[in-house]
This record gives C-alpha cells, sequence and structure tokens, in this order.
C-alpha cells in the first residue's frame, strides 16, 4: 500500500511538470490548477482494497489558513464572439447539414440500386426457371406424342398382320373348298 501511495505521489509531481510545460506552450492559461502547495501538503489516505484496485482520498491541505483564496480556479475569459464569426460557424454549420443530407441520400440511391438489381436478378432468374421449365416440359411432351405415335404404328402394324393372315387363312380354305368340291 505504501509503494502504491509513493507512486501516486510521484505520477502528481510529474503533473505539475506537464502543466509547467504548457504553461510555457500556452501562456494565457490561468494559473496552475493544482495551486502553489508543497508535495509535503499533501495527505494521501487508503481506502479499503476493491475488486477493481486501489482506491485512495487525496487530501490537499492549505499552506496557511490565509491563502485559501489563493486555491480558487478561475474561468479563463470569455472571447468575444462577432458576428462574422457567428456567421461563418452557421455557415459551417449549414455546410456539414447540406453534407450530411447528401451523404444520407448517396446511401439511400444506392440502397434503392441495389434493391433494384437485387429485384431484376430474381425476375431474370425466376423467368430463366420459367422458361427451361416449359422447355422441359415441351421436350417431355414431345417424347410423350412420339412414344404415343410410335406406339399406335405398331398397334396398326399389328392389326394389318392379323388382317393379312385372316385374309390367307380365308383363301386357303375356299382353295381347300374348292379342291374337296
Amino acid at each position: 500500500m505504501a509503494k502504491t501511495a509513493i507512486a501516486y505521489k510521484e505520477k502528481m509531481k510529474e503533473i505539475s511538470v506537464l502543466s509547467f510545460i504548457c504553461s510555457c506552450l500556452y501562456p494565457e492559461t490561468p494559473k496552475n490548477i493544482l495551486g502553489d502547495f508543497d508535495f509535503e501538503d499533501m495527505a494521501i489516505k487508503p481506502i479499503n482494497k476493491r475488486a477493481s484496485g486501489q482506491a485512495f482520498e487525496v487530501i490537499l491541505k492549505p499552506s496557511s489558513p490565509v491563502s485559501d483564496a489563493a486555491h480558487c480556479v478561475t474561468t479563463p475569459p470569455k472571447r468575444d464572439i462577432s458576428l462574422e464569426d457567428i456567421q461563418k460557424k452557421l455557415e459551417a454549420a449549414e455546410e456539414r447539414r447540406r453534407s450530411q443530407e447528401a451523404q444520407v441520400l448517396r446511401a439511400l440511391a444506392e440502397k434503392r440500386d441495389h434493391e433494384r438489381d437485387v429485384l431484376l436478378k430474381a425476375m431474370e432468374e425466376n423467368s430463366n426457371f420459367s422458361r427451361m421449365a416449359e422447355e422441359k416440359l415441351q421436350v417431355k411432351m414431345e417424347h410423350i406424342e412420339e412414344n404415343r405415335q410410335a406406339y399406335l404404328a405398331a398397334i396398326m402394324e399389328r392389326m394389318q398382320e392379323r388382317e393379312r393372315h385372316a385374309q390367307e387363312v380365308r383363301r386357303n380354305k375356299e382353295l381347300r373348298e374348292e379342291v374337296t368340291a
């Protein structure tokens, strides 16, 4: 626990170094947020260890009871906004709105195009399927018709064969009757 407290104090010192660097880069920034206090005036009180990690309570003691006003953080002064700045911001917002609206319209158009393409493809596949089914049915019907014609021709051939045989038998019978008579 003591190691963690020391590490926390070191981190606080790093923050003050970071704020010093920032104050060099941005001299207009307000006074250091941490104020002017010595790190010995900082007390770190560990709180019970939790499942999520360590918890600390950092207590900053003022240097003297009179200097409470020194620790107040002042807000940065507001920049005067001119009418031109407001107009520029409004124009930029309008341009962003138009851009976003155009982007939404493009996305909707792409979605509509995709839906149309999918619908056309489905219709084409359906017509191809219908055409193929119709062709198959036509071939099947032609095959059935050919088989029927062949069957009828075979029956007619047998009937003619029987008729010829019957005529031959009749003629033979007549010849026998003439010979016996």
